[in-house]
């Protein structure tokens, strides 16, 4: 499938509704409006497809980005590529989302993660967090750097309270994602929860609400001293 052809068929499936829903949300254009759904099927037939998945994000429209973080083996990816994504992330839900998915699969991944959480950009920012969380959640534990997450969760709660709202709500998650899927970090992560107490950010005319972290962590790992490891964040 060409590009033209991909973006005809995106903006085929777009709506109205959906976009009224999405800028809600913090959608910035140019977007169709597709349901996440919907993307779904063209994933079925695109899936694999590395280059298409590189112009589909650089056309800077949202749903074609969140198309191609879907398609897209970030493992495939140069530095220089995932860089681009972070920095021309169409809207929070690309930088919180489909950047985070390519990155946790590249080798260098982690290291990438620790320069975007020191960006001013709050986009940049929110991508390095939730990178780290995929990180968190995909990573087998002996090939993660636990002692630097350990750190990072005592940053978080130096500094959340200070963050901006997209940053807060990533860094929220990152505690989660500790607490969940990483067995030496559970009981640091419960604790970091309580020291940040329960997060609150603009959600504009939303219901979403930022979970509670203790309560989210203990809900996940279902009893269980940790979650199983997810095969993807992809969803």
């Amino acid at each position: 499938m060409t590009l033209a052809q991909a973006m005809s068929e995106l903006a085929a499936k777009g709506s109205e509704a959906t976009k009224r829903t999405f800028l809600r949300h913090g959608a910035k254009e140019p977007f169709f409006g597709v349901k996440v759904g919907d993307l779904k099927v063209l994933h079925k037939k695109l899936k694999g497809e590395q280059a298409l998945a590189l112009q589909l994000y650089a056309t800077g429209n949202g749903d074609a980005q969140y198309l191609a973080g879907m398609i897209a083996d970030g493992a495939q990816m140069t530095r220089a590529q995932l860089q681009r994504w972070a920095d021309t992330a169409a809207w929070d839900m690309i930088s919180g989302t489909t950047v985070s998915w390519v990155a946790s699969e590249h080798p260098d991944g982690f290291a990438l993660a620790l320069q975007w959480i020191d960006s001013p950009k709050e986009h940049v920012a929110r991508a390095g967090w939730t990178t780290l969380s995929a990180l968190a959640a995909t990573v087998p534990e002996e090939r993660l750097p636990v002692k630097e997450f350990s750190a990072l969760l005592d940053r978080v709660a130096r500094n959340l309270a200070a963050a901006p709202d997209g940053a807060r709500y990533s860094m929220n998650s990152f505690v989660i994602a500790c607490g969940t899927y990483i067995a030496p970090l559970g009981d640091k992560a419960i604790a970091t929860a309580r020291k940040i107490g329960r997060v609150e950010i603009d959600r504009g005319d939303t219901a979403c609400k930022v979970p509670d972290a203790e309560s989210y962590i203990l809900k996940s790992r279902r009893g269980a001293p940790v979650a199983p490891k997810r095969k993807t964040m992809r969803c």
